[in-house]
């Protein structure tokens, strides 16, 4: 396991406070009260113990198949329909959400090889990522990607306590299937849109893993 470059930042200012409240809570309160500096230890390792948790990138075996599509994200299947697109497409397409838990890998993964045909950054809200306005009305940011089988959509949805999506991708470029494309900090959602009538591999309240599990065959 190693740990993102993401969480550089968070994990050297968490390390930070949770040491000066260590520190206070045993200065403050050692000699009245000593459980409660414990306590207070205990809580602010916790919290130390879950940011370092938070950036984790797991060892895994990846999938690596050009005939499928690979899921961008750890979490739960939480959408499986088909829906109008506005943003690139204007057809009707298959919808698949991924919801992503603050206790998922947070790594984000291209489901296939191709050409990233469109990236795109949009502000938004931040309604609770299993929301179905959050797709539309959330700060997102968009991919399109297309190889000789298939062209896809793949977007990064911010959720009520994600304040930060990372892309790394930019029109013209090439990709490889599993590279990562992003990051996406707290709660959050990542949408698949395939072509209307794809067979999926998973159902609804399915635990997928990015990178591993294949969502559908093209």
């Amino acid at each position: 396991m190693t740990i993102h470059k993401e969480g550089t930042p968070s994990i050297l200012i968490v390390l930070a406070f949770s040491t000066a409240l260590a520190f206070a809570a045993f200065h403050f309160l050692g000699d009245g009260l000593p459980w409660l500096a414990w306590l207070i230890t205990f809580v602010a390792a916790g919290l130390f113990v879950f940011i370092v948790s938070f950036f984790r990138i797991p060892s895994r075996n990846h999938t690596q198949d050009v005939g499928a599509v690979v899921a961008p994200a750890d979490g739960k299947v939480v959408v499986i329909e088909e829906m109008h697109d506005n943003e690139y497409f204007n057809d009707r397409r298959l919808q698949v959400s991924i919801f992503m838990s603050p206790l998922n890998v947070h790594v984000n993964r291209n489901p296939i090889d191709g050409e990233v045909l469109y990236s795109k950054y949009h502000p938004g809200k931040f309604l609770v990522a299993w929301d179905p306005k959050s797709s539309t009305d959330n700060e997102r940011h968009s991919v399109v990607l297309r190889n000789e089988r298939v062209t896809i959509l793949v977007k990064q949805i911010a959720g009520a306590l994600a304040r930060r999506i990372v892309n790394y991708l930019s029109a013209g470029q090439q990709v490889k299937q599993n590279e990562e494309f992003g990051f996406i900090k707290l709660g959050s959602r990542v949408d698949i849109l395939l072509p209307a009538g794809t067979a999926v591999n998973v159902k609804l309240g399915d635990v997928v893993q990015g990178g591993v599990t294949v969502i559908a065959r093209i």
